[in-house]
């Protein structure tokens, strides 16, 4: 991941000084910035996702996907018959695990 992309997704997702796209919208009208946007609203919905399975009594699984550290997430979601899977590389997860709460949701069902 371009270390550009990173640095904004983690503002975008940083509870306590969230990065404001009005005020730099000239940033996100960039190929990165767009990719930067869209990353993490896709982790922000993931995290509500495993938040909404452990209030259900459902964990998530975390398992490996081949050997470049790409993880895969899936949630049940028993009360609909549903399932996520979600595909993350390393650094998605690492900055999945940044949000509040995700690192002892997830961190301990991940593989060794």
């Amino acid at each position: 991941m371009d270390s550009f992309v990173r640095r904004l997704v983690e503002r975008l997702l940083e509870p306590s000084r969230p990065l404001s796209r009005n005020r730099h919208f000239h940033t996100f009208e960039t190929p990165e910035g767009k990719r930067a946007l869209t990353l993490a609203r896709r982790l922000r919905g993931l995290a509500r996702d495993v938040r909404r399975c452990l209030d259900r009594g459902a964990p998530p699984e975390v398992l490996q996907e081949g050997v470049n550290g790409a993880l895969r997430v899936e949630l049940r979601f028993d009360d609909v018959a549903g399932r996520r899977t979600a595909f993350l590389t390393g650094e998605e997860y690492a900055l999945l695990l940044r949000l509040t709460g995700m690192s002892e949701a997830l961190e301990e069902r991940r593989p060794r």
